[in-house]
Formats: structure tokens, sequence, C-alpha cells
């Protein structure tokens, strides 16, 4: 299964595409950035810009499709503080679906940091380890302290480095006296939650953030590392740390473009975020801190797999988004799994063996197969008009990876696989245009047969081939048990299949001929024929061995008694007589008798 997650930030806006893996570990496989500076001029409260807005939609309209590149499942976007604060950040989310089709959802600080904690713990922690995530962005920072992924300590400050160098770094380089004010204010801020910590004390200090992780490369840099080398899990002193701070400090913004490490984009806002890690640290009194790659976008990963380990492992069973989210409707309506991959396979043999007649493509047939997983779903509902129901249920069940037409389809051949057949009144069926009709007709009818050959849900056909005799048509069914409920109930409901064919249709069992309609061709001379009302039942007399003919002579009692029922206009009369037909399946036989 694979996944698109976007963090709509402050300053920059990253996706990652993973691939989730059937142990629910997952492996990025595409990743992007853009610092678009989202939150630029607009936090506390103040309106996004106009061209800080158009940045950050064009990045997503990219982000949209690269992620559709890879075929992802699904994609899931936050947008974090300078959205949560701003005064059109509603207007701008609505703006990002309707242009894109993304639909970011707004968290609070502490989802926020509790997401980026499990992110970190995930990258570089050891499950017994207490640690401190520190995660410094545009507009926020989130500091938490936990042992394993299960927060115990978590919040959100307004302590970003947008946010911090727009309202303290008025001049380049910094004068110390401004420098001071910063540091007072992140200590007014943060300093007694950072104390809270330390007294509760921690095995460790993670970082995270594209800040954190420009002043990781720094430090490294300083100390003659390669540049470019992998950050995640490189200790990194806090006096180190202290020492980048005092250089960044001391540079203009044309110099601090020449530091080695230090990324070109980050620049201007990196004399903020040193004066900021390097406070946070002096505050928990850590010695080092542990760099980390990971961060809020990965949280989301990890979050979306907790929730959804029932679908992640349904996407192994099914790689095609279609067919798992037809599957997953489904089951999310408690349906009938054998009786329904049942009705598929005997729908899908009887399509393929009428492919001249209807000259329907694969893309038909893959209609008729989910329109036959799915054809009982209304009964979630209730049983009574549980066709209507599945028809309303595929119409709005989520399906993913389908065109509307398509849906509208499925959810019309489910729609008609009992009681009535289509007719130009009925709603929705009337509005589709005349060839979509004619294909609803033809996936119905082939369904309703497949229906009524397993109407016992005791899946006993195991086979069946159609003949075309010239005068009629012949289907023999191959069967693991007793078939004459199945028998009776596909005679009875044959006659749409009957009708796309264009003549009768005969069933036979192992040699059998079970029945025909009273239109069907002359009998074939040497065959004996047994009336019983307008049903004929023919044996072939000189077939098979004599304890063959002893063994269909020996009749059960439920065939005898359905051959004695006519399928008759009534109402009483005809009840009376699928009780006598049915006396182990009363319900279901009256019910057929409505359609």
């Amino acid at each position: 299964m694979r996944i698109a997650a976007i963090d709509i930030g402050t300053n920059s806006i990253h996706m990652i595409v993973v691939q989730i893996r059937p142990d629910f570990s997952f492996e990025v496989i595409d990743r992007e950035k853009e610092m678009v500076r989202l939150g630029a001029g607009g936090l506390d409260g103040r309106a996004l810009t106009p061209e800080a807005m158009h940045a950050a939609l064009q990045v997503l309209s990219k982000f949209r499709r690269l992620a559709e590149s890879h075929r992802v499942d699904d994609v899931i976007a936050v947008a974090t503080s300078a959205v949560r604060e701003a005064e059109n950040g509603g207007e701008f989310l609505k703006t990002v679906t309707s242009q894109t089709g993304i639909r970011p959802r707004v968290i609070s600080g502490t989802e926020e940091a509790r997401l980026i904690h499990s992110a970190a713990v995930y990258g570089v922690s050891v499950p017994r380890d207490v640690a401190v995530v520190i995660d410094i962005g545009g507009g926020s920072v989130e500091v938490t302290r936990g042992a394993g992924a299960a927060i115990e300590l978590g919040r959100s400050f307004k302590l970003g480095v947008i946010r911090l160098t727009e309202r303290f770094v008025k001049a380049d380089p910094l004068e110390p006296r401004d420098e001071r004010k910063l540091a007072r204010h992140i200590h007014s801020e943060i300093g007694k939650y950072l104390q809270q910590i330390n007294r509760a004390g921690f095995d460790r200090v993670i970082g995270t953030s594209g800040t954190i992780l420009s002043l990781g490369a720094v430090a490294a840099a300083a100390e003659g590392r390669t540049p470019g080398a992998p950050l995640r899990n490189r200790r990194v002193p806090a006096k180190q740390i202290r020492r980048v701070r005092q250089e960044l400090v001391s540079l203009d913004l044309d110099k601090r473009l020449r530091v080695p490490g230090l990324e070109p984009r980050r620049a201007d806002l990196a004399v903020g975020g040193a004066i900021l890690l390097d406070e946070l640290l002096r505050g928990l009194g850590a010695d080092e801190i542990t760099l980390c790659d990971l961060s809020l976008r990965e949280g989301l990963v990890l979050d979306y797999i907790a929730r959804h380990r029932k679908e992640i492992a349904q996407a192994d069973r099914y790689p095609d988004v279609r067919r798992r989210s037809v599957y997953e409707l489904a089951e999310r309506c408690n349906y009938w799994p054998q009786h329904a991959q049942q009705v598929a396979r005997l729908s899908i043999a009887l399509f393929d063996q009428t492919r001249a007649i209807h000259g329907l493509t694969d893309r038909e047939r893959e209609w008729l197969e989910f329109a036959a997983i799915l054809h009982d779903v209304g009964v979630h509902i209730s049983y009574e008009s549980h066709h209507k129901h599945s028809c309303y249920l595929i119409r709005n069940g989520d399906l993913r990876g389908f065109e509307p037409e398509e849906i509208e389809t499925i959810a019309l051949v489910a729609r008609y696989h009992r009681q009535a057949t289509p007719k130009r009144r009925h709603e929705g069926f009337s509005a589709l245009p005349r060839r979509a009709r004619r294909v609803v007709r033809t996936l119905a009818a082939i369904l309703r047969l497949a229906e009524n050959l397993d109407r016992s849900h005791a899946q006993t056909i195991t086979g069946l081939e159609l003949h075309d005799r010239g005068g009629d048509d012949l289907l023999q069914v191959r069967t693991s048990g007793d078939a004459e409920l199945e028998l009776w109930a596909a005679t009875r409901h044959a006659g749409p299949f009957e009708r796309l064919a264009g003549k009768p249709l005969r069933i036979e069992v192992s040699g059998n001929v079970y029945a025909e309609h009273p239109h069907a061709t002359p009998r074939v001379p040497g065959q004996a024929v047994r009336r019983r009302g307008d049903r004929r039942i023919r044996q072939d007399d000189a077939a098979g061995t004599a304890g063959e003919v002893a063994e269909r002579r020996r009749a059960p009692r439920l065939r005898h008694r359905m051959e004695l029922v006519r399928p008759r206009e009534g109402g009483d009369q005809d009840r009376q007589e699928e009780k006598r037909a049915h006396p182990d399946d009363v319900q279901p036989a009256a019910r057929d008798r409505l359609r």
C-alpha cells in the first residue's frame, strides 16, 4: 500500500510518498519540499498574504501530481501554526481542496507534538529510552517527553523561527541587546516547562526539523565531516551548538551564506534558530542532542498505519485500489463472502461464455464482478428491498479509483439482481445514455441468473457450460451436492437472460435435464417426458447404468414437492404453494415470490 503525507508548515511544505509493508513498517520512496514561507507576515492572527497562498497552491498542485504518478492509495495532509492562526486560514484550505483535490486538516499544537514525538522515537530511539523531542518550526516549537512513543509531557509554544526573526532580529549582524531580549523572551515562554522536564529526567534529547538539521550540519562541517553526510542518529554536543550560535550571530547575511553546512535558504532565519536551540538545550540541562530527519510527515504515516491496519492488510491481498475499495465496502457492510464470491465466479463464467452475444469488453466484465461482490450489501440496512439499499450503499460507499459513471453502472446492476428488471421510468436508469442502459440490462440479466444459481448460499454449483443448440441454449452445471433449490430458482428467474440470448434456456445437471420453459423447443426423440403442470422433466432412460437410473428415480422429497409447484398469478394461493415447495426455506421463497 502506498500513501503520501503532506505537512503544510509555516516555513516549508513537505511531502513524502511511502510504501507500507505487510509488517506495518514503511519505506520512503519519494520526498519533496518547498520553502514557501506561508506564515511570513501572517502570524499572530494576521491574514496569510496572497503571494504566500499562491506559492503554496502551486507547490501543492505539483505534489498532487507527483503523488498520482506513484499511484498512491491515499493522500493525508495537515496544516500547522500558520494556517491555524491566520484569520483566512479556513478560506485557504477550501481553496486548496477545490484547486488540488487535497483535503488538509488543521491540527492543534498538542496533536502536532504527539505526531512529531512518535516519528522521532521511531527513527532514533531505543524502546526503553525516555526521550525529549524538540521540533523547531517556522511558527512554533514542540517539546515532548516520553518513554518510547508514549508521551507523558507534550506542548507547543509560539516560538518558531519566522515568528522570532520578525519580532527580534532587527539588525544584521544582530545587536547584542536584541540577542538578550530574544533569550529572555524564550525563557519567559518556555523556561518553567523545561525545568519541569529537567526535574523528571530523561535519557536523551532528539532534535527534528529543517532548522535543527541545518544547525547540526554546520556543527558537523566545523568538525571536518563530509558535507552532505547522513545526519540521522548523529550526536552533537551542546557546546558545539553554542559555538555555532556565536558564529552565526556575529556574521551578516552575506557571510552566513558562505558558512559550510548551512542551507542557503535558511541563512536569514539561522540566527534566531541558533539562539532558540541553544536556549532550549540550556533550559533542559542537556549535554548533547541527537539529530533525526523524521518529523511530522513520518508521524502522519505512523498514525495512519495505527488507525488502518485492517485496510493495509487488505492492500496486501488486493494491490489494486479499485478492487480493494470494493472489498472494504463489502466488509464494512458485513457481507456474506462465500456467497458473494460464488455469485461473482458464476457471473464471470456466464459473461465469458456469452461474449459473442453481448459483445462487451473486459471493462464491463470487471463491473459485473464488482456488482456481484456487492449485490447483497443492502441487507446491512434491511433484507426488505435490500437490492435498493445495495444500490444506495454502492453509490455512496466512497469507492476509490472509479469514475462516477462506473459507480452508477455497478450500483444499478446490483439493484436489478432481484425483483424488477430495468425500466426507463426508474430513477437513475432513465438518466443513462442508451449504450449504458444496454450494459446495465445485460450485466443485470447475468447477475440475476448467477445469484439464483447459489440460491441456498451453499456453493453447490462447481462449474457451468453454456451450449448454443440453435433453438435453445443448454446450461450444463456441475454440482458438489443437492442443487435442487438452485435449479428451481434459476429456472424461475431466467427470463432476463433468455431475452439477452434471444432463445429459451434449459438447465441440465450431470446429463439430466432439470427444466425448461413452456415455450422451449420440442423434446428430443427417444427421451421420456413427465409433465408436472407447465413444467416438463426429461429423463434419458437409455443413459447411465441401472444403478444411476435407480438413483435418479429416488428423488428427494423436496424435489417431488417442488415439481408440484407451478408459478402463477395470485396472492394467498401462491404463498401456500410455496410453503409446500420449501418446508425448510419458507421465508426466502416467499420473498422470491414477491420479485
